[in-house]
Formats: structure tokens, sequence, C-alpha cells
């Protein structure tokens, strides 16, 4: 726990400095930030090096289909009111990015740690969390995936029992199937727009009813868990019933969900909901998303959706027509390399936009919005895209790869 100073053995010390310099000589190699790489070689010198970094540290772990990366940083932020803070800031959420993270935070006091889905279980076996924040599960990554309900129950099997406390959304009953197996949850009303993974039952197959924000199965009675924290429009309301105000930097409901959870993890570490929110407000841009660049005398906000429920939550934080939308879809290793899942997505929440096509699958993405009725050009590249728009703001939606494609472009 933390407070402990045990000095890492020999071999983990080795183990560090030869990651280090393995992650700094891709850096210099223009490779991306090492970390991945850097995690790698440490791992292969100690596999147990993960657990050795995280047992001077209160863990916090995050993990989610969609929200991770800001929920993380939305945390790190408020739990920085109580001490030093190491976190896998930019996305490496996989056992290699995370031991590479907590190997540069021999200082720290708490370790924020974004998960990815299908290593949750084994990272909390590892990292021995006090918490660990469930936001969503939902469908990504169709080609190697496992389906949602194989990874609730994963996680379900993964975190039975667990001393962690479990900050949990109640809205996702996929997600409440997967928590119901800890001991202790807290539960947080963060809403939930995209239902589409979560129409049967979770538990016994029935099918979900879902009067107004409730929902239940009919067959089995496993139902909506009663919420201790809860997103009430602008405002968190906490276990007293006091509601606490939420200024963000960052637009739309989803962040607002994102950080009624951070309140709740936060307060797990002695960190009031009013101090944890107002340091919320610093954070502006997480990894390049939702910030504002100039390309080619336009104001180009750049917007980060991966899959259905990303897409979703994305179109309801836009700008109102005519503001032009330019759509960026790859489908390399990172993305997924199955596009079946544009299917899915709502392309009529964007008539009355004009619309762009880029990307690696633009005639993927052409052939859906075709389908969908919407007006779209179909351009070479983000520069002609971006030279057929008017003067003014112009919001820019890309999947994973694409969206890195976008901020090496207008070199943010």
């Amino acid at each position: 726990m933390a407070g402990n100073s045990d000095p890492l053995s020999p071999r983990a010390k080795l183990a560090v400095t030869a990651g280090k310099a393995v992650a700094a000589a891709s850096r210099a190699a223009g490779r991306g930030s090492g970390s991945v790489i850097g995690g790698r070689v440490a791992l292969r010198l100690d596999p147990d090096l993960l657990g050795r970094l995280a047992q001077n540290l209160d863990v916090v772990l995050v993990s989610a289909t969609n929200g991770k990366t800001t929920t993380t940083r939305l945390i790190a932020e408020a739990l920085r009111a109580a001490g030093p803070v190491v976190s896998n800031a930019l996305g490496a959420n996989m056992p290699a990015g995370i031991t590479s993270a907590l190997a540069g935070g021999s200082e720290a006091k708490f370790g924020v740690i974004e998960v990815d889905e299908k290593y949750l279980a084994g990272v909390a076996r590892d990292t021995d969390p006090k918490c660990i924040a469930l936001l969503n599960l939902s469908r990504d990554q169709l080609d190697r995936a496992a389906e949602t309900r194989m990874l609730a129950e994963n996680w379900r099997e993964g975190l039975a029992g667990t001393k962690a406390v479990v900050v949990a959304n109640c809205d996702d009953p996929l997600v409440v199937w997967a928590a119901s197996s800890s001991p202790n949850v807290i539960w947080v009303a963060a809403g939930q727009m995209w239902k589409d993974d979560a129409w049967s039952c979770p538990s016994c197959g029935g099918v979900m009813q879902r009067p107004g924000d409730d929902w239940f199965c009919g067959e089995c009675g496993f139902r909506r868990p009663t919420p201790t924290w809860a997103l009430s429009g602008d405002h968190v309301l906490d276990p007293h019933g006091s509601a606490w105000p939420i200024h963000l930097q960052l637009p739309g409901r989803a962040n607002k969900a994102n950080a009624a959870s951070s309140a709740a993890v936060a307060a797990v570490f002695g960190v009031p909901p009013q101090v944890a929110l107002e340091r919320m407000y610093q954070v502006q841009a997480v990894a390049g998303r939702y910030d504002v660049v100039q390309f080619e005398n336009r104001d180009l906000r750049l917007l980060l959706a991966k899959n259905p429920a990303g897409w979703l939550e994305t179109f309801s934080l836009i700008d109102p027509p005519p503001a032009p939308v330019i759509l960026s879809v790859n489908a390399r290793g990172a993305d997924g390399t199955d596009t079946s899942w544009l299917w899915d997505v709502d392309y009529t929440r964007l008539t009355g936009h004009p619309i762009f096509v880029i990307g690696d699958r633009k005639l993927d993405l052409a052939v859906r919005l075709e389908v969908a009725g919407q007006h779209f050009q179909v351009c070479d590249n983000l520069d002609q895209a971006v030279q057929m728009c008017p003067p003014g703001r112009i919001e820019v939606i890309a999947n994973y790869t694409a969206f890195q494609d976008l901020r090496r472009r207008v070199g943010n």
C-alpha cells in the first residue's frame, strides 16, 4: 500500500532502466512515445514488474469501451488535490504501456490507470487496486473483440470478491452484471445514450424492459440498482443529496457523465466533490481530442469516435447546421478491420450539414451515407476537404488511426 517504501529489487531496477532506454531510443527514431516497446522489454526482464511498481501506490483502474481516457485524466486531476499522481495519460492501456507509465512515477502516491477492457481482470490481479471504475460496454473492434456479453462475463469472473471499491454505472446493464460479483460497489447514474448492446438480459437472456431511465428483466428480476451518485443536468448529486455544479472545458453530456463517475472515485480517496470538480475544469483536451486547431485558415475541432456509441455521443455535441463536418474512417489493426459497425450509426443526425468524407475506408462510409439519404462529397485527403469548406469552424470526426493521421497532418 501507499507509504511502504520498499526499494525495487535489483532485477526490477534493471528492467525499469532497460525499458526507459528502449523507449528513449524509440522516441529518438521517431516511432512514437516508446511506452509500449519500453514496457514490453521491462516485463520480459521482470514479469512481476507491474505488481512491484504498483505496490507503493493507491491504484485506481478505469475501464470501459468509451470514455476511459478522458475519465482517467479527470480522476488524475481530482486526486492531485491529495498527492502526486502517476497515470498512463496518453492511453497506452495494455500491460506493457501501463508498466511503462508506472515506471516513471517513483514519487507518486496515486496510480490512475486506464485499462483495455480485455486486460482488466489481469491488471487488477497484478496491481491490487483500491478502486475500479467501470463506465460502459459496447461493440468495438468487431473483428477481434469478444462480444460485449462475454466481456461482461470476463469482468464478472475476474473481479469476483475483489477488495477494491468498484464505482460502476448503474444505467448500463452489462456493467451492472459485471460489477455485481464485487462485494463493495458504489452505483453511479451516469446515463446511457447507446442502448443497442443491452436489449437482452445478461443474467438470463430474457428481454430487457426499459421504462424511462429504468431497466429490468421481466423474466429473472435482474434490475437497475439504486444509485448513490447521479448526473443530473449540469450537476453531480452526491450520496447526501447535495448538488455540485459541473464546470468543464470538455464538451457534451458524455463528459459530464465521466465527471460524475470521477467525482465518485475521488470521494473514495477523501477528495470532496467540490474540490474534485473544480480541478477537472483544468482539462482542456485529452490526447488531442476536442482540440481546436488552425489549418488552411479554418478552425478544425478534432473529435474522436471509434464505435457506434462514440459516434452517437459525438453527434450530440457538434455545432448545428450548416456547420461543415468532415468524417474520416480507417480500418487498420488498431481500429478493427471490420467496418460493418458503420451500419449501426444513425447518420440521419447529420442532415443539413455539408459532409466531406476522407480516410482509408471513405467508400464504405460513402455507401452508408448514401443509404442514409445524406448529401456528401468524397475527397482525397484532409487538405482537399478543408478547402471545400467555407471559412470558420469545421467539425472533424474520425476513428482511432484516422484521428492520429489528422493530428499528424495538422501538426497537433
